[in-house]
């Protein structure tokens, strides 16, 4: 939300009043005078009058997790552990998962507090790719390929898949490159050639790729570099 915005909701203040707090550089955003009335405010940052403090901010949280199997992708679920269960971190409750994964699908999943943050990485027009290793139960055949890049017809929900890109990395084993997260559209994109998805694995979401030092169920926390990619 703009600055200006932020402010004239208040009700302490009214539009003219901004105006000449922001002339006056009497706002501050995490510590720094703003004069800007385009400057943003987010939900964790710190905005200050005076020396009077009018959103304490919090702060933004990224996480890494590799996921094992046998694990929901939820916040809480009755009958099975979630993947929040494996972040030993305070206010877990305030976390979100960016980008679910399959019960029993391994790899890379992105835990925040930052909702702007994880739409950018998960909404389908960022075109952001997310890449599976893939071993089927059959051989994946070369014309495979052709297929996937064209796109394939989804009846239930009547929508055609955005190009993906597959590289053969065996007879049964491939490398898949998806930007959209279908309802189970990695299995139900090989179950168009009747071939049964035996083990899928997440190695990337677009620039941040799995740590190869985190075993299954070990999570870290994202470096400032690795969260301005996104």
């Amino acid at each position: 939300m703009r600055v200006d915005r932020f402010l004239s909701n208040l009700p302490r203040f009214n539009r003219q009043q901004v105006r000449l707090l922001l002339v006056e550089r009497r706002i501050r955003i995490d510590g720094q005078a703003v004069s800007d009335p385009r400057a943003e405010v987010r939900e964790f940052s710190c905005v200050e009058f005076d020396d009077e403090v009018l959103q304490a901010g919090k702060p933004a949280r990224y996480f890494m997790l590799h996921k094992p199997p046998g694990c929901v992708s939820a916040t809480r679920d009755p009958e099975h552990p979630t993947v929040l269960d494996l972040i030993h971190e305070p206010d877990t409750t305030d976390l979100h998962i960016a980008g679910r994964l399959d019960f029993n699908t391994t790899g890379l999943m992105l835990i925040t507090n930052d909702g702007a943050w994880s739409r950018r990485l998960t909404q389908p027009q960022t075109k952001l790719p997310k890449v599976y290793y893939v071993e089927t139960e059959q051989d994946i055949g070369e014309h495979y390929i052709h297929t996937f890049a064209q796109g394939l017809y989804f009846a239930f929900e009547d929508l055609t898949t955005q190009p993906a890109g597959l590289e053969l990395l065996g007879p049964k084993q491939a490398r898949l490159s998806i930007v959209e997260g279908r309802y189970h559209q990695v299995k139900r994109m090989f179950g168009h050639f009747d071939n049964k998805v035996l083990r899928l694995h997440r190695e990337r979401m677009g620039p941040l790729a799995l740590d190869a030092t985190l075993a299954p169920g070990e999570y870290r926390a994202l470096t400032a570099a690795e969260i301005q990619l996104i």
